[in-house]
């Protein structure tokens, strides 16, 4: 069974905010910054920590008859023979793939590693009547995103160079 998971250059670059995060607010505490400042940066560490808990839980895969979806304290399970449509929505470059039965639906983006790949394997084990021509086109050629990459590899520049400037600007 092949499991779709985050796109480990993504969980890579969140993992270090978080490790960079905890390691600016250990430095804080250390040097008896403010309290409000030391607040922030818990606050601050909370969603970090809440979104990479997600993002390393997260997978899909296929059985022969399922479609599985794991997320944090969470499992979805959808029938292949149940599903009744599978939409795409597309947002610059972005896209996100309903999947659809009678009483359930699971939404998937192209945050997943080998998200064309993904979406392939959806187009081959379900019948033709229920994949819209979006997610044909889509599965044929999956849009490149970047810009959350880019997004959170800033955020780890920009924390390295706070602590930089925290111990004084020296190492």
């Amino acid at each position: 069974m092949q499991e779709f998971r985050i796109r480990r250059n993504f969980l890579l670059g969140l993992g270090l905010t978080c490790l960079l995060l905890a390691i600016l607010l250990v430095v804080c505490i250390v040097q008896q910054e403010k309290m409000a400042k030391v607040l922030i940066l818990a606050a601050l560490m909370l969603p970090v920590i809440g979104l990479l808990s997600e993002s390393l839980r997260r997978k899909v895969a296929f059985s022969a008859e399922a479609l599985i979806a794991h997320r944090l304290f969470r499992r979805k399970t959808l029938a292949l023979k149940d599903v009744t449509a599978v939409d795409t929505v597309r947002v610059r470059r972005r896209a996100f793939v309903s999947i659809s039965t009678e009483e359930d639906f699971l939404i998937l983006s192209n945050n997943y590693e080998n998200f064309g790949q993904l979406l392939q394997q959806l187009v081959e084990r379900l019948p033709n009547r229920v994949i819209s021509e979006e997610t044909r086109d889509l599965a044929a050629k999956p849009p490149k995103k970047t810009n959350d990459l880019f997004s959170i590899w800033l955020a780890v520049a920009v924390l390295l160079l706070i602590l930089y400037i925290q111990l004084g600007g020296s190492f």
